[in-house]
C-alpha cells in the first residue's frame, strides 16, 4: 500500500445526509456516533430557527479498512423553537462533548424533540416544529491515533 507524500490518509468520501423522520435520523446518528465537539462549537440562531453544531466526526466507514480517521462535519437542525441543555454550560466553551446518539421523540405531529445524548449524562434537547436535519463533511479527513473505545 502506498502512502501519499504529505502523509494524509487515503481519500475518503465526503458524507452528506439529510433527516426528515426518525428513521433518517437514526442513520445520521450512526454516522455521528463518537463525534467530539467543543461546547463553543454550537450555536442557536432563534431568528432563523436554526441550531448549528461543528463536530469532529469519527469516520467509521473509512476507518474500517485502514487507519482511524476523523472529518470536520457540520450539522444543523431547522424549525427549532426552543433549546434545552442538561449537564453542560454555555459559559464553558472549551469543554468537550462526545456524542453517543441522536434520537427523535415525536410530539403532536409533525412536531417533536431532537435529543442529542453525550457521554457523562449531557443532553441537548431541541424542540422542533418538524424534523429537518442536515449534516455534511466540510473538509479533508485526518488520521487519529485511536478509534473510540466502547468498554463492556
Amino acid at each position: 500500500m502506498s502512502q501519499s507524500r504529505n502523509d494524509q490518509p487515503p481519500a475518503a468520501c465526503d458524507l452528506r445526509l439529510m433527516a426528515c423522520d426518525a428513521e433518517d435520523l437514526a442513520v445520521l446518528s450512526a454516522h455521528l456516533q463518537d463525534a467530539i465537539l467543543r461546547v463553543g462549537d454550537m450555536v442557536y440562531l432563534p431568528r432563523q430557527r436554526r441550531f448549528i453544531l461543528l463536530l469532529k466526526r469519527f469516520d467509521w466507514l473509512a476507518s474500517a479498512g485502514g487507519a482511524p480517521q476523523r472529518a470536520l462535519t457540520g450539522l444543523h437542525f431547522e424549525n427549532v423553537r426552543k433549546v434545552f441543555l442538561r449537564g453542560f454550560r454555555q459559559d464553558r466553551p472549551d469543554d468537550l462533548l462526545s456524542l453517543l446518539n441522536i434520537e427523535f421523540v415525536p410530539g403532536e405531529a409533525p412536531s417533536g424533540e431532537a435529543r442529542l445524548v453525550f457521554s457523562g449524562g449531557c443532553v441537548l434537547r431541541l424542540d422542533v416544529e418538524c424534523l429537518e436535519a442536515r449534516m455534511a463533511d466540510l473538509g479533508p479527513h485526518w488520521r487519529v491515533r485511536h478509534a473510540p473505545g466502547h468498554g463492556g
